[in-house]
């Protein structure tokens, strides 16, 4: 049973890394390093998973790597540390890891990565749009800038769209696109309305083209956590938000990515 982390009085530099958790968070994230056991559900398979460096992609990609797959992690560059570590418990599954450090607010990097995916790995099974960008203004939208706001919504919305409609193509039947939304798609936080803006957006966009490729067979769903102690918590908000962070919800806690990775 996980308790309550440490939150308090805890900040760190943006955009937020597990290498930073390690060093100066109360308590480390747990992606399951301890914990999850695979069951040869994605034998064979291969993933890419966008953020798949630190937090809730992280969690993932070991998840997926125990349960057969072969990952493909894109992370945002300069985070190599991470991604180091997290290739390194996905080939501890005996699995390869693909690491792609990139920007994907660019569609040429969203191309990029697709076509790096096929050249090495032959196709794609499942696609995890789990990179985001978050940075909360506490006065609200007189403060979002428009160049935060290009900022969330290319990394957010963007790749999202530009990695869907350029990986479909070597998807085959039984295929699944996997899109990380946030409980803040329904109860938006007014200091995150850029951020939550996006998360809805992420919701409709998964119902819209699920209805599209079904007939494929490619299935496509979003998983909506709500507070999920991550390094972008203490990176992107002001320590009084981070202090007590998740404390309202029923359990009483924020939620860790190992808790989200199975969904």
């Amino acid at each position: 049973m996980h308790q309550q982390p440490d939150t308090e009085g805890e900040q760190l530099p943006k955009p937020g890394d597990e290498d930073s958790v390690t060093r100066e968070m109360g308590d480390s994230p747990d992606h399951g390093e301890e914990s999850y056991v695979g069951h040869d559900r994605l034998l064979d398979q291969v993933a890419v998973i966008t953020g798949g460096d630190s937090g809730i992609g992280r969690a993932v990609a070991l998840a997926f790597a125990r349960e057969g797959a072969d990952v493909v992690i894109a992370y945002l560059e300069g985070e190599d540390d991470d991604a180091r570590e997290t290739g390194r418990l996905v080939e501890e599954a005996g699995r390869r890891a693909v690491l792609v450090p990139t920007d994907l607010v660019r569609e040429e990097a969203c191309q990029a990565l697709v076509d790096r995916a096929v050249e090495e790995l032959g196709r794609i099974d499942v696609l995890v749009n789990n990179a985001a960008y978050q940075m909360a203004q506490p006065g609200g939208l007189p403060d979002i800038t428009t160049e935060q706001l290009d900022r969330v919504m290319r990394t957010n919305v963007y790749a999202m769209f530009w990695l869907s409609r350029m990986a479909l193509p070597h998807m085959r039947p039984g295929s699944s696109i996997i899109n990380t939304s946030s409980v803040q798609s329904s109860s938006p936080s007014p200091e995150l309305l850029d951020y939550a803006s996006t998360k809805a957006a992420i919701v409709n966009f998964t119902r819209g083209l699920a209805g599209s490729v079904a007939e494929k067979g490619v299935r496509v769903n979003a998983v909506a956590p709500g507070p999920i102690w991550t390094p972008l918590i203490p990176a992107t908000m002001p320590p009084e938000k981070v202090d007590g962070f998740g404390e309202h919800t029923p359990l009483g806690r924020a939620g860790q990515p190992a808790e989200v990775a199975p969904a």
